[in-house]
């Protein structure tokens, strides 16, 4: 048996876009153990991906160095006896932990100048390479080998037994007909719907007989109250109430998802629910839903995508000109 081991993005939706490589590594190694180093907000993703043994937490905030410390977690590491790493991150420091821990073959994009500590590099060819899911596939492969298309789009795992713990935990009970609503994204303003017009789209799909929940992170909480204070009774605010486990449980248990460019919309496509994905500053292009159940909203503005985290222009048009109404014509097909 050969042990491998992943370092994994520091995003969600980066996270489950690499799904899709490790069902390539197992199918080319079936005896492969392969364990994951990854931030404590994207661990629980990985257990939801039956291809990694063990989720591992890696404690280092996004953007910190802590030598000293990854020094130490690599020679933790270093007894395992990994025989390969793959690393996703294209930084320098993401390197760092494998190089440490003495694992013979380093597998990633040379990055930013890691030349030596990454042993098996590849090249990125971003015209041969154009989405993120096609990147990590690659490294499957040996340098300069395209990967074998089509790409399996990504797979996450939410079993009925899951979702029934999930929905007793929160003491809540599952509605026949679940609209589920992802206001917030991470990256900034520039990415997320305004809270009027899904506050529009719940009155309307409240009164066709849909409840609508709300999910998303602590951060996200005063942005979902803002929604439903402008909606009714059956508009349940959920964002910053469940861990991430919990919350690709109540995606699995949704009618249709409606979202902006987020990691909980890449949970959606991976659980093959209907998806709503609302693009404004970023391209659907690099990062899009893969899934055949997702419907993309987007306008086509000379200013966009600009991928900035703040509209630059200070209007936000590429959101603000998507309609409610819009919105609704696309979910309404997804609903029925």
């Amino acid at each position: 048996m050969t042990r491998a081991l992943v370092i994994a993005p520091s995003w969600i939706g980066d996270a489950i876009m690499a799904q899709p490589l490790f069902a390539r590594l197992l199918q080319k190694t079936p005896a492969l153990l392969l364990d994951a180093l990854a931030p404590a907000w994207v661990a629980p993703v990985l257990s939801r991906m039956p291809e990694i043994s063990r989720a591992i937490e890696n404690p280092f905030p996004h953007g910190e160095l802590a030598l000293r410390g990854r020094f130490r977690l690599a020679r933790d590491l270093a007894r395992r006896g990994y025989r390969r790493a793959y690393v996703l991150p294209n930084s320098f420091k993401s390197a760092l932990i494998p190089f440490w821990a003495g694992i013979p073959e380093r597998i990633g994009f040379t990055g930013e100048c890691r030349f030596g500590i990454i042993n098996r590099r590849h090249a990125l060819d971003e015209a041969a390479l154009p989405r993120m899911v096609e990147r990590f596939a690659q490294l499957a492969e040996a340098p300069g080998i395209a990967p074998p298309r089509p790409i399996a789009p990504p797979r996450l795992a939410s079993t009925p037994e899951q979702q029934k713990s999930t929905l007793s935990a929160l003491e809540i009970k599952g509605p026949e007909k679940l609209v589920v609503f992802c206001p917030g994204a991470e990256y900034g303003p520039a990415k997320r719907w305004p809270p009027r017009h899904f506050a529009a789209l719940a009155r309307e799909l409240t009164q066709a007989g849909c409840a609508v929940w709300l999910l998303g992170s602590e951060k996200d909480h005063a942005l979902a109250e803002d929604i439903r204070a402008q909606t009714t009774s059956d508009c349940r605010n959920l964002c910053g109430k469940t861990r991430i486990d919990q919350a690709i449980d109540l995606i699995a248990l949704a009618t249709l998802v409606v979202c902006n460019d987020s990691g909980l919309m890449h949970v959606a496509a991976a659980l093959s629910r209907p998806t709503l994905a609302i693009f404004g500053s970023s391209s659907p292009e690099f990062t899009p839903p893969l899934s055949d159940r997702a419907v993309i909203v987007r306008h086509d503005l000379p200013c966009s995508p600009c991928f900035q985290r703040v509209c630059p222009l200070g209007h936000s048009d590429c959101l603000e000109n998507i309609t409610p109404r819009e919105v609704l014509a696309r979910c309404l097909p997804l609903l029925s």
